[in-house]
């Protein structure tokens, strides 16, 4: 599961010093029915304690962006109360193409294990519409157990990726 971009790109913990960058990220329309920007879910983490951000760093940079939440919320999408709801996965429009997003869901399971040692799987849900997504989500390991979820947009696709044997 490795890919030439690994080296580069780090995940880690949102701190405010990475704002300027999250601030000024875009996303072409076709991409923000599916998703929320930085700023957005920066500002819901400072009162939601259980959504914790992540940034996706290339050579130190701010690329992409996406939360890791607990609490309630996560059993909506799997009755696991070991895991982790992945929302809000983006990369920086100007930044796509470079492998960055595959890079990263790669390291998501190290991530993890590092800062939340007692969850056992990562869930998310991906619009049935948004295929390039769920080939991506897909490719790095995540795994359609045939669940679905109305979303505001249509229909969602919950992804499972077990972290049980990493």
């Amino acid at each position: 599961m490795q890919c030439d971009v690994q080296q580069k790109i780090k995940l880690a913990l949102y701190i405010p010093k990475y704002d300027k960058a999250l601030n000024e990220f875009s996303l072409p329309n076709e991409q923000v029915r599916f998703t929320a920007l930085p700023k957005e879910m920066i500002q819901m983490a400072k009162s939601d304690k259980t959504r914790n951000p992540v940034v996706i760093l290339a050579n130190r940079v701010p690329v992409g962006f996406f939360v890791l939440q607990s609490g309630e919320r996560v059993s909506e999408y799997t009755d696991n109360p070991n895991a982790l709801l992945l929302i809000a996965f983006s990369i920086n429009h100007n930044e796509q193409g470079k492998g960055y997003a595959k890079s990263a869901l790669q390291q998501v399971p190290a991530l993890v294990k590092r800062y939340f040692p007692t969850v056992n799987e990562v869930v998310l849900a991906v619009n049935e519409k948004n295929i390039p997504a769920q080939k991506l989500y897909e490719k790095c390991g995540f795994i359609d157990e045939g669940r679905r979820k109305m979303g505001n947009i249509g229909w969602q696709m919950i992804l499972s990726f077990s972290l049980k044997h990493v």
